[in-house]
């Protein structure tokens, strides 16, 4: 199957779990069992002039809120704090930047359709969050989050794609959070269901970027350690009194560094082309990054 036609299929599929959304709610408020307006309690209230359709044309995809018990799983993911900077990428009708606001942390929404990013501010309004809480209209490729601490978003997959570079130069340790769509073969750290109840977009996966240190750093100042980067997972040796040996159980975490040399774990921080942390006997360790010369062969960049 061919992009274009993935891309289309998944929009179909969008659209049509938007429908059993919204025939769900219908009945369910026919029956007096959800009464007009539901979901008010994380602010997201429709306001008189505006009210969106579940499964309307967006800019890119159809619109598809995310129910208030995945919100808060992917807030959960995201381990926010009053210290974070969040930025939701289609932020639709506000609600999980309006949730995240709730929880005193400041949040910003990018959203396409004006009438959207209306609502949303009337519902931040609304709940008393409008000091945290703030939304601009725009594209999401056109703007620029790279302040963001914790990222998040409800995006197709071929859309992930394409934002994945610039999530990648984001600040090491800097949280990914999506809505049920992946980032391809940049596999999740964490990940969170929605619930039993849950019926359509269920899933929620967290990423967290990670430092790059892909190259030669010298261990100590002069044991030469090798890394191999794929994203957050590592490959590599060191050569010490001529031996070569090979590093296992190797990850990065944000600027964390973690490996294992016979049978010794090395755990530190990575910072401006320096480690420095502890092995697992407890003895200090550093590394410092070899720089390249100019005239030597350019190493093949990481993949991502």
């Amino acid at each position: 199957m061919t992009r274009s036609k993935r891309s289309r299929l998944l929009h179909s599929l969008l659209a049509a779990s938007a429908l059993t959304l919204v025939l769900g709610v219908a009945q369910a408020q026919e029956s007096g069992s959800v009464a007009p307006g539901a979901g008010a309690a994380t602010g997201a209230v429709t306001a008189e002039a505006y009210q969106p359709t579940v499964g309307q044309d967006g800019k890119d995809v159809v619109w598809v809120p995310t129910s208030e018990f995945l919100v808060d799983q992917m807030l959960r993911l995201a381990a926010i704090t009053p210290q974070d900077y969040l930025v939701d990428l289609g932020a639709g009708d506000g609600r999980l930047v309006i949730a995240a606001a709730q929880h005193g942390t400041r949040a910003h929404g990018v959203e396409f359709n004006p009438d959207m990013v209306r609502l949303a501010r009337q519902a931040a309004r609304n709940a008393g969050v409008s000091e945290r809480a703030s939304f601009a209209q725009s594209d999401i490729f056109e703007s620029d989050f790279s302040d963001a601490t914790v990222v998040t978003l409800f995006l197709l997959p071929e859309l992930n794609l394409r934002l994945r570079p610039t999530l990648l130069e984001m600040k090491p340790g800097t949280r990914v959070v999506s809505n049920s769509f992946d980032m391809g073969d940049w596999e999740p750290d964490d990940t969170a269901d929605g619930g039993p109840h849950c019926q359509s977009f269920c899933l929620a996966y967290k990423w967290i970027v990670p430092a790059r240190v892909d190259g030669t750093w010298m261990m100590g100042g002069e044991v030469p350690l090798t890394l191999s980067q794929t994203f957050q997972k590592l490959s590599g040796h060191l050569v010490s009194n001529g031996k070569q040996r090979e590093i296992s159980r190797a990850v990065m975490q944000g600027d964390r560094i973690s490996f294992v040399v016979d049978g010794q774990q090395y755990t530190g921080r990575v910072e401006a082309g320096r480690m420095t942390g502890l092995d697992s006997s407890g003895n200090a360790w550093f590394a410092t990054r070899q720089e390249v010369s100019s005239r030597s062969s350019p190493r093949k960049p990481p993949l991502w």
